[in-house]
């Protein structure tokens, strides 16, 4: 910009008001803005929260922990995704690995999210206790199960 300006500051400069740009060039508009601009819809760019039902999150409550599965291979992508799947522990493809949902993976997570999927972990009998861990697995629908072991009950004594 500049340099088309730099030809043009010989010419006597018209202000109309004191809103407008004092440069010599304020009709000069960039090429860039010209070819970048969007031409997507606006009625695409609806609220997300309309979608929470379709995949069973709430936005006031987010859920702690995601299930990320690595589902398409590495081979042939840059060097950083597939540090970045290394660091995530998804070495092997359709394993999945336990992640916090804190902003730090989350970022992680945005540079590899075509390689991956991400569900929320849910846990519909509640979480855990510490004896219970080793009990637990994770079905295809994405929720800690535990497998509660019945405890034997104390033998009582028959009466005769």
């Amino acid at each position: 910009m500049s340099g088309v300006c730099r030809g043009l500051r010989l010419f006597p400069v018209k202000v109309l008001t004191e809103t407008t740009l004092l440069s010599p060039c304020s009709w000069f508009v960039s090429a860039r803005s010209k070819f970048t601009k969007a031409r997507i819809p606006p009625e695409l760019f609806a609220e997300r929260s309309k979608e929470h039902e379709k995949y069973g999150g709430d936005p006031d409550q987010p859920h702690k922990l995601h299930i990320v599965t690595r589902v398409k291979s590495v081979m042939r992508r840059p060097y950083w995704e597939k540090e970045m799947v290394k660091t995530l522990g998804l070495d092997k493809a359709h394993v999945p690995v336990i992640h916090k949902n804190t902003p730090a993976v989350n970022s992680q997570l945005k540079f590899v999210k075509h390689l991956v999927r991400i569900q929320p972990l849910k846990t519909p009998y509640g979480l855990p206790a510490e004896e219970d861990m080793a009990d637990t697995y994770i079905n295809s629908k994405g929720e800690l199960i535990v497998r509660r072991l019945l405890q034997p009950v104390e033998p009582k004594a028959i009466e005769s």
